[in-house]
Formats: structure tokens, sequence, C-alpha cells
């Protein structure tokens, strides 16, 4: 009897204590359920209120159902980007309050899931500011510039300071909003400098180059939710630097393209100029022009052509992106020419611009830019006197040959009878025929006379067969270990090509020669170039990629790649890290939240009020 007793008392303890843990879940799954509930509603005038009411409550909640929330309303923000309502009723001012505490409270991190918060929410700002001036307005008044302004500060993390430099980026891209961040325009720029500059080295030492149990699991969650192993990790954390890097410098595309005098701010630092050059972006962010993006936009104003022009590196990549066939080639050959038309500026680059420019100087149209070959001959050619030899040394080599290709030889020819045409183009034949079984018996050396020699004859209308000429006379100084005669002779090749770059054999010739001279990212983009062309040449037909080829873009990409150069570094450094880490507490785990699919960098339709900069592919 007393056993029984006992069961039963034992028995009511146990369902009284299930009764209390089913009602505090249900208590913290209530703030969840609202909103859920509410956002399903399909009457406005009840579900707008009850959101409205939500998003003014949920700053100043504490419960587990935060992070659910902010997962949902990011992925209505990715996918409806340009809907109001979810804005119109606070949820800009919500995630920007949410940050603000994040900020302010570091310690509230720690409980429940809210480590995911501040990034959730700074990417909910970003995605619903990316089309529409409207909703960056929103934004602006909502109080958004601050707290955004904290995490790219360095409050919490990279990962943070990503979706923040990226929806700064998005309102200072507006008119009517530029001036709420430009407010703090001289820290902005400051930073944004330094996270361009420093961000892979950061993402690399303190993620990818630590061993996968000493990451932090939310980023881990955040890249790729855990799925794929470290070697998914590693590649989203390069996409991911990747971002930060180039929407920093977007970021300061706004500042530089609206006001020019914020130049000197980016061009007093002839360090962060060197590093800007090498800026790419990289194979996962082909979209967006990185570094050379600022560049074109510095060389518009006075101070940033002399600055340019004192930075060797800076002109020298110029010329090797002008000579590549990279999507932003025209970017860099619209630099050039900005540095040419300078008085100031044009005899501190002509040595190293002519060279360069001369081999693009029978483009026919580049971008939307049609008699581009012309544009660079007036360019090169202003106030030439062949006679005086006024530049020197390989500038004034350059545009003498120049000269007498585009002005002595086309008089020549203008003036020149049909039958004498068709004797030089007899001849021309005849020589790049010894030119071919020269080379065929080993005779290289030879064999580049004979093509020059047929080149000298060969009329400029023939077109196509200048173009065989100067790609084969190119294999030739390929053969004789002269990979900048090499590059030079197939730019002009590809030049005559129509479409430019328009020619496969010059293109993997190019590639090889960059790939002697240790230029991997060149070579890597000549060698993709070449792939896709042999694979469009026969359409409908199974063809497999060429293992040479293939072994080049392996082996260019490893080089190329943006933390190449940084798997180098030294045993200090990563012991001053760990010893960082250590003194951190460690971060909740354990959280099933949706992978981040990022929108393209630029959007495909036109953004009304955006700059001219914001350039579409």
């Amino acid at each position: 009897m007393e056993n029984t007793t006992w069961k039963k008392k034992k028995l009511n303890k146990h369902k009284s204590k299930t009764v209390r843990m089913d009602e505090k879940e249900e208590e913290e799954e209530e703030s969840g359920c609202c909103f859920f509930c509410a956002i399903k509603e399909p009457d406005p005038r009840i579900r707008q209120p009850a959101v409205a009411s939500f998003f003014d409550e949920m700053p100043y909640r504490a419960d587990e159902s935060g992070v659910l929330v902010l997962s949902a309303l990011w992925n209505i923000a990715m996918t409806r980007p340009d809907d109001p309502e979810l804005p119109s009723l606070g949820a800009l001012r919500c995630m920007s309050l949410l940050i603000a505490k994040a900020v302010a409270e570091p310690a509230s991190l720690l409980r429940h899931q809210n480590i995911y918060v501040p990034y959730y929410a700074a990417h909910v700002l970003g995605s619903y500011t990316i089309h529409l001036a409207e909703l960056a307005e929103l934004a602006v008044d909502a109080g958004a510039v601050s707290p955004l302004l904290d995490l790219l500060r360095g409050s919490l993390t990279w990962v943070e300071q990503r979706v923040a430099v990226r929806a700064l980026g998005h309102l200072a891209s507006y008119d009517s909003t530029f001036p709420a961040v430009a407010q703090h325009a001289e820290e902005v720029v400051a930073l944004a400098m330094r996270v361009a500059s420093t961000c892979l080295d950061t993402v690399y030492t303190e993620f990818v180059a630590v061993t996968p149990s000493e990451r932090e699991q939310y980023h881990r969650d955040l890249l790729t939710r855990g799925l794929g192993g470290a070697d998914m990790e590693d590649r989203r954390a390069e996409e991911w630097a990747s971002q930060l890097q180039c929407w920093s410098l977007y970021l300061l595309c706004c500042f530089a393209y609206r006001d020019k005098s914020i130049h000197h701010l980016l061009c007093r630092d002839v360090g962060f100029l060197k590093d800007l050059c090498r800026m790419w972006g990289g194979l996962v962010n082909s979209d967006s022009p990185a570094g050379v993006g600022l560049v074109r936009i510095l060389c518009r104003s006075e101070a940033g052509r002399e600055a340019m022009a004192g930075c060797r590196e800076v002109v020298e990549s110029l010329c090797n992106l002008s000579r590549s066939s990279d999507d932003w080639q025209y970017m860099g050959v619209d630099c050039l020419l900005l540095l040419v038309d300078d008085h100031t500026t044009r005899p501190m680059v002509m040595d190293i611009a002519a060279p360069c420019l001369v081999d693009l100087a029978e483009l026919q149209s580049l971008r939307a830019r049609e008699r581009i070959g012309d544009t660079i001959t007036k360019a090169l050619l202003l106030d030439f006197d062949h006679g005086a030899g006024a530049l020197g040394g390989e500038a004034e080599t350059a545009v003498k040959f120049l000269w007498e290709l585009k002005v002595e030889r086309k008089r020549r020819e203008h003036r020149m009878s049909n039958k004498e045409a068709t004797e030089r183009t007899a001849l021309a034949a005849l020589k790049k025929r010894h030119g071919n079984e020269k080379f065929w018996s080993g005779n290289v050396e030879e064999a580049t006379i004979r093509y020059t020699e047929a080149l000298e004859l060969c009329p400029l209308k023939m077109r196509k067969e200048r173009l065989v000429l100067y790609s084969n006379r190119a294999q030739c100084h390929l053969l004789m270990q002269d990979p900048d005669a090499a590059i030079s002779d197939a730019t002009r090749a590809l030049a005559l090509a129509r479409p430019a770059n328009g020619h496969a054999k010059s293109l993997w010739r190019r590639s090889q020669a960059y790939d002697m001279k240790g230029m991997a990212k060149e070579s890597l983009m000549d060698s993709i170039m070449f792939v896709n062309m042999l694979m469009d040449s026969d359409k409908g037909k199974e063809r497999k990629l060429p293992y040479y080829a293939a072994r080049m873009i392996n082996k260019q990409m490893t080089a190329a790649g943006l933390f190449a150069g940084l798997a180098s570094w030294d045993k200090t450094r990563k012991e001053d890290h760990d010893k960082k880490k250590n003194a951190v507490a460690s971060s909740p785990s354990g959280c099933s939240l949706p992978t981040i699919e990022e929108e393209p960098w630029f959007c495909r339709r036109e953004c009304k009020g955006k700059g001219e900069w914001r350039e579409r592919r």
C-alpha cells in the first residue's frame, strides 16, 4: 500500500514537471509562431498590424525563436527584395536595433543561437536595399548606417563585416541615401581601404589555415551548413573573402565616383595603390571589376592620374590587363588612354604604356567601343615628330613603328597600283611558305625572319593573312624563350581577330608566354578563353577537354588563387592567432540554418539612381 502511494506521488510529480516544461516551450515558441502565423495571414488588414507589432517587440525579446524568424526573413528578402511590405512595417528598423544590441551586449550572443542574429540582420538590410532607392531611404530613416558601421569597424568578425560592407555599398550607391553614409566619409573610406587590403589575410589566417575543429562553428554553419566537409568550407571561404574585398572596393567606388575630393584619401597611400592593382576578384566574382574599377574612376581626376602614373606597379598591371582576354580588358585600355592623354602624366607613363598600346592599335571594337584602335593611334601620335626623337627608349621605338604602320604605310599602299599590290601579296605568301618550311625543319630563327619579311610585304587590308603571320611568329618567339615578344605578337594577332581575342591558337600561345613569365592570372584567362573557343567550334559534337589545356588551367588556378600568396604564413603568426582565439569564449554550435546563396554581383536590371560606373555585363 505504501509502495502504491509512493508511485502515485512520483507519477503526479512527473506529470506536473512535464506540464511546466510544455508550458515553457510554448512560451518560448510563441513569439516565433506569432511571426509565422501572421506572415501567412491572407488578409492584409490582420497581417500587417500583427507583423508590425512583432517587429516592434522583437529587439527587446530574449527567446530562442529569434534566429528562426531572421532566417525566414532573410529568405524573403533574398527572393523578394523589391517587396516593400515588410520594410514598411518596421523590418529594417528591427534589423538595425538587433545589430546595435549585439554590438552593445556581446554577451547576449552566447545565449540561445543569437550568434547568428547580427549576420542575418545585416544581410536582410543589404538584400532589401539592393534595387530600390525607396527601400534604401527607409533603411537610413530606420538608423541602419550606425550599426552597420560598427560591424564594418570589426566589432564582431569578418563574416558580419562582409554583409555590413555590402549593405553600406548599396546605401552609398543612391543619390538620396549617399549623404547619410558620406557623413562618415573619412572613417568609411579608411575602413574600406583597410578591409580591402587585409581581408584575404584575415579569412585565411582565421579560418582556412586552421583545422576544422578550431574554426568558429557558426562560421562553418553559415558557409556550408556543416555539409561538404573542410574542402567545401575552404571553397566557400575563398568566395566570401573575395566578396568581402569586392564589396569593400564597391563602397570605395561609390565615394570616388560621387566625390572627387576624397581621391586624395585613396591616393596618398601608395601601399594601397600597389595592393589595388592586384585585387582582381578571382573567378568566383567574375561580375566585379574589383581593383581596376576603382583605378578607372581615380584616373578621371587629376590627383588620381598623377598618383597612378607615379606608381609603376599600377601602370604595369594596367598594361597586363589591356593585353589579356579578361572581361575588364577595356577598363585597362581606358585607364592607359586617360594617362596618355594628360600632358602631365603622359611623359611619366609612355615608356611603359606605349609598347602595350601599340600592340592594340589595330583593334576594331572592344566592349561597345568602336574604332578603339584609331583612338589609341591618335593618343600615341599626339604631337609626335618622327624625326625629333623626343620620347626616347622603348616609347620612341614603339611610336615610330606605329607611325610607319598607320601613317606612312597606309599612304604608300593607297598610292600603290593593283599590279604592285598583287605582286606584294604573292611575295608575302611565298615568304610565309618559306617560313613554315624553316619552322618545321627546326630552324626557328630563320622562320622568324621570313615571317617578319612577309609581314612587311603583306598589305594592311589582308587582315587574316597578317593575323596568321603574327601568330606564327609568336610561336617562334616561344620556342626561342622570348615570352615578351611572344605576348606582343600574339596580342597583335588577337587585335586583328574578329571579334577581338577570337583566335584560339594565339590565345594558347599567349597563355604559354604568360606562364613562362609567371603571370598566372593572365595565363589563366587566355587558357579559359582558348578552351571555350575549342568547345564552341564543335557545337553539337562531343568533345573532350584537351589534357594540356586542363593541366594549364589547373596549374594557373592554383597559382592565381586568392589565398595562393598566403599559404606560406609563418608559425609565429599562427601562434599569436591561437593565443587570441583561446582568449575568446567559444560560440554556440549545432544550429541547422539554410545555406547562404548570394545574388549576382551586379543586378541584371537597370537600377534607378545608380551611377554609370555600375556597369552591366
